[in-house]
């Protein structure tokens, strides 16, 4: 039998041995021995590396740019052990941001950036005048779209109604419009001769001629004109010039209709990422008047909209009723002019009065009075109506805006003036005179 033996007896038996694992075995010869001669090859090798890595006799170690302490983040001091001096010395104190060197080299930074964006502004002023009205559009169509989420429709399908209906309307009124205008040019160029022929063989005329001698000068301006190469070919190149204008004006009026479905989709996160822009402590005060002033811009664009409609459909009324020709085409002048606040009005007015004075005085009478008393009525009854919710300014800042804005862009100038005016008043009442009152 195989006598077992149990360790911790067999420990308990021999006291004097030492406790714990037993020692590992002496590795063979021959193992020792590829061991040595591995550590003297690698020696060896390191002595070769040591060798090569010293410079040739006579050479000199390659300068390396090295960046100075204050930039690496090393302490002069500590590298060069403690008191010593930097080779070059320490650097010196900064320029002061007073100084005449760097306030000039500033300041004629700043105004070649000023110079720059002057000339970007002025290459792309007709890039800047179509997103002006495309957000003017935007801002107008907001509250239709408002409306139409308070129905419990989405705002995709309410942008899209909204500017289908627009373009519906605008389509509409130009398809209608559009071959009766043509047709009354063409009168109105047929009867051009018919006018001059007339307006020549008048009283009036006699007598200018026999002062003046108008028919005559008349004649020799005539042949010079039609004689002169200069003169016709003027004329030919207005035509181009007109062709190029109606181009650009259809590019535009497809450029503005994108950039309006753009803005008006997102118009809620434009204003999202404008708030944030402001202080936190003032955001919820920018963002109440930012809010106040689109409202009311927005209902002041579509409160003009149905004061001019109102307005051209109610000459357009008075006109055929009273015989003034060409009055579809007159309407659709009223109706344009009517989009200007304040003076648009008096402008269609008198306008219209000049052509009806061709049917007779009385008929001018008649309309002048009829439409002159309907603008009373609008202005009283009709725009106080329409416009509670839109924007309230003084006349007389109504009209300088109104002058202001059509001198500097023109019609969208005019019509953008009054919101801007009622934003500018709104920004001073409850910023400027609110912190004038806390003093």
């Amino acid at each position: 039998m195989t006598d077992k033996t149990d360790p911790s007896s067999a420990a308990a038996a021999n006291p004097g041995e030492p406790k714990g694992p037993a020692p590992a075995p002496a590795p063979p010869l021959g193992m020792a021995a590829t061991a040595r001669r591995r550590g003297t090859a690698a020696a060896a090798l390191g002595q070769v590396v040591r060798r090569l890595r010293q410079p040739l006799p006579g050479a000199q170690p390659r300068l390396r740019f090295e960046m100075p302490p204050e930039y690496t983040g090393q302490v002069p001091e500590a590298e060069h052990g403690g008191d010593e001096e930097p080779q070059f010395g320490h650097p010196g104190p900064r320029m002061s941001p007073q100084h005449p060197l760097y306030m000039g080299f500033m300041g004629t930074v700043g105004v070649g950036l000023a110079l720059l964006v002057y000339w970007i502004g002025s290459h792309t002023t007709q890039l800047l005048l179509w997103i002006v009205a495309a957000l003017f559009i935007a801002l107008g169509l907001e509250p239709v779209v408002g409306w139409l989420e308070n129905r419990k429709i989405p705002r995709p399908a309410g942008i899209l109604v909204s500017v289908a209906v627009l373009m519906g309307a605008v389509v509409g009124f130009f398809a209608t419009l559009i071959p009766t205008i043509v047709e009354q040019v063409s009168e109105i160029v047929r009867q051009a001769p018919d006018w001059m022929h007339n307006f020549m063989d008048s009283d009036f005329f006699r007598s200018l001629d026999d002062q003046f001698g108008v028919r005559d000068r008349i004649t020799e301006e005539v042949n010079k004109f039609v004689n002169d190469p200069a003169a016709m070919g003027g004329i030919f190149g207005g035509v181009l010039g007109f062709g190029s204008t109606v181009a650009n004006g259809l590019f535009g009026a497809l450029i503005v209709l994108v950039l309006s479905l753009y803005f008006l989709a997102a118009l809620p996160a434009m204003k999202k990422w404008g708030y944030r822009l402001a202080p936190r402590s003032r955001r919820k005060r920018v963002a109440a008047l930012s809010e106040e002033i689109t409202r009311s811009v927005g209902n002041y664009v579509i409160g003009q909209a149905c004061v001019a409609l109102l307005n051209a459909t109610f000459a357009f009324v008075v006109m055929s009723i009273v015989g003034v020709p060409f009055a579809l085409l007159l309407a659709f002048v009223v109706v344009l002019l009517a989009f200007i606040p304040l003076v648009g009005g008096m402008i269609a007015g008198i306008v219209v009065t000049l052509v009806s004075l061709t049917e007779g005085w009385q008929v001018a009478a008649i309309y002048a009075i009829c439409y002159f008393a309907y603008l009373q009525f609008e202005a009283y009854f009709i725009s106080p109506r329409i416009m509670q919710k839109a924007v309230a300014v003084p006349g007389a800042v109504a009209v300088i805006s109104v002058i202001a804005g059509g001198s500097l862009l023109g019609v969208l100038g005019a019509l953008i003036a009054i919101p801007t005016a009622a934003a500018v008043l709104l920004l001073v009442r409850e910023i400027y005179i609110v912190r004038q009152d806390q003093h």
